[in-house]
C-alpha cells in the first residue's frame, strides 16, 4: 500500500502479499467455518498483539476498535469480538502462520544477502543452535507436561547469522530433547552450527561428518578420548590446547568412528578453560573459538524474543492458540529484523519496538521515518473548518 493515508500498521502488513497469503490460507483449508471472520482479520489481531504489547484478547479488540476509520487501511472492517478471536485461535491451523513466517523470512533473508554483513571472511554459512524453556502454569496448560507442578513448552530454533534470522523453529512439549531437533533439521553441506555442550551427541556428529556439516561444540566435562596427534598453536592467543583425538568411551567408536579435534580456549572475560570440539580442520584454532562465541546471537535472539513481544503471556489456552501466538511473534521479529536491515538510523530492537508501538496507527511514510524518526513528522488527514454564521 505505502500511500500518504496508509499508517505504519498497515504498511508493514504490506511486507505480506494478499494473493499469498490467501493461497496459503486455502492451502491449510483455515477458513473451513470462518462464518464472516476471515483469516485476515484474525492475523491483524494477532500481530497487533504483538506490536501493541497488548496482553489479553479484550486489549486486542479495545485497541483495534480504538482505531476507529484507520482499519479499513489493514484489510478489516470492524474489532473482532472477543469471543470469536478466542474461538479462532483455538481452532484455525496454526501452520498457517508457520507458513506466513516463511514467506517473510525469504524477503529478509533477500535484504541480509545484499547487506553482506559479516564478522567472518569464510563463505560457510553459520548457524546457531539452541532452543528455550517457556514456562507455563501447569493448571492452565494442563496439556504441556513438563515437571509435577510446572507446565512449559520448548522453543527450538536455528538463527541464521546471516543478518541474525531464524531460518527454523519448532516448539514441543518441554520434555523433548534438543538432539531429537538437531536430527531433524536439513542444513545444506559446508554448513557450520554452533551450539552449546546440551547437543553433545556422538551419533549426531557422525551423521553430520558424513553430509559435510561442520560443528563447533562444548565437549563434555566426562568424555573420555585419546590424543592421536597434537597440532602447533598460534604465538600471543589466548589458545591453550590443539589436539587430534579419538573418542575412547564405550560405545563412542560405534557411534562416532571420526577423529575430532579438541581446542582449549582461554575464557579472558569470565577467567576459565573453555573446551571445544570440533570437525573442522581447514581453520586455525582462533576462528573456531570466535565461531563458538558467535554462538551468544542465539541467546541474545531468545532474550530479545521474550522482552519484547508476547511470548511468556498467553491470550489463549489450548496447544493451537499458544502455538498461532508464538508463530506471530516470530513473524513480528522478522519484520522487526527487515526494518532494521533496510533502516541507517541504526535502530536497537528494543527501541524499535517501543517507538513503533507509539505510533502504529500514525501516517507517516514507514521507510522515511525508520531512517530518520525524529524528522518524519505524522501526516494530519486535512479536515475542513466548519463554518459558523453569526448573522
Amino acid at each position: 500500500m505505502n500511500l500518504p493515508h496508509a499508517s505504519l500498521f498497515a504498511q508493514l502488513l504490506d511486507l505480506i502479499p494478499r494473493e499469498k497469503f490467501e493461497a496459503l490460507v486455502r492451502q491449510n483449508k483455515a477458513e473451513a467455518d470462518a462464518k464472516g471472520f476471515s483469516s485476515w482479520d484474525q492475523f491483524v489481531a494477532m500481530l497487533f498483539c504483538q506490536l501493541g504489547q497488548v496482553h489479553s484478547l479484550r486489549e486486542i479488540v479495545m485497541g483495534l476498535s480504538s482505531a476507529l476509520g484507520k482499519l479499513v487501511h489493514l484489510g478489516i472492517q470492524e474489532a473482532p469480538k472477543r469471543s470469536t478471536l478466542a474461538y479462532a485461535n483455538e481452532h484455525r491451523p496454526w501452520e498457517l502462520y508457520r507458513d506466513i513466517f516463511n514467506v517473510v523470512l525469504e524477503q529478509a533473508q533477500e535484504l541480509a544477502r545484499e547487506k553482506g554483513r559479516s564478522q567472518f571472511r569464510f563463505k560457510n554459512p553459520l548457524y546457531s543452535l539452541d532452543a528455550t524453556v517457556i514456562d507455563l502454569c501447569a493448571e492452565v496448560f494442563d496439556w504441556a507436561k513438563f515437571r509435577r507442578t510446572k507446565g512449559a513448552v520448548k522453543l527450538h530454533m536455528v538463527l541464521d547469522h546471516a543478518g541474525h534470522l531464524p531460518t527454523f523453529a519448532h516448539i514441543t512439549d518441554g520434555k523433548t530433547h534438543e538432539v531429537k531437533m538437531a536430527q531433524r533439521l536439513d542444513l545444506p553441506p559446508g554448513s557450520i552450527v554452533a551450539m552449546d555442550r546440551g547437543y553433545n551427541d556422538y551419533s549426531l556428529f557422525a551423521s553430520w561428518c558424513e553430509r559435510e556439516i561442520y560443528f563447533v561444540t562444548r565437549m563434555k566435562d566426562n568424555a573420555v578420548y585419546e590424543v592421536v596427534e597434537t597440532l602447533p598453536l598460534p604465538q600471543g592467543r589466548n589458545i591453550l590446547a590443539d589436539e587430534i583425538i579419538l573418542l575412547s568411551g564405550t560405545g563412542a567408536q560405534e557411534k562416532c568412528p571420526h577423529l575430532p579435534r579438541r581446542i582449549v580456549v582461554w575464557d579472558e572475560d569470565n577467567q576459565r578453560e573453555l573446551v571445544l570440539l570440533t570437525n573442522l580442520f581447514q581453520f586455525g584454532p582462533t576462528t573456531i573459538a570466535r565461531i563458538y562465541k558467535a554462538r551468544w546471537q542465539i541467546e541474545l535472539f531468545f532474550k530479545a524474543l521474550k522482552q519484547n513481544l508476547r511470548v511468556k503471556t498467553f491470550v489463549g489456552t489450548s496447544a493451537n492458540a499458544l502455538k498461532t501466538q508464538i508463530w506471530t511473534a516470530l513473524i513480528a521479529m522478522l519484520m522487526l529484523k527487515i526494518l532494521q536491515l533496510k533502516s541507517t538510523f541504526g535502530w536497537s530492537l528494543s527501541n524499535l519496538v517501543a517507538i513503533l508501538r507509539m505510533n502504529l496507527f500514525t501516517y507517516r511514510d514507514l521507510w522515511k521515518w525508520i531512517d530518520a524518526p525524529l524528522t518524519i513528522l505524522p501526516r494530519i488527514p486535512h479536515v475542513k473548518q466548519l463554518e459558523l454564521d453569526f448573522g
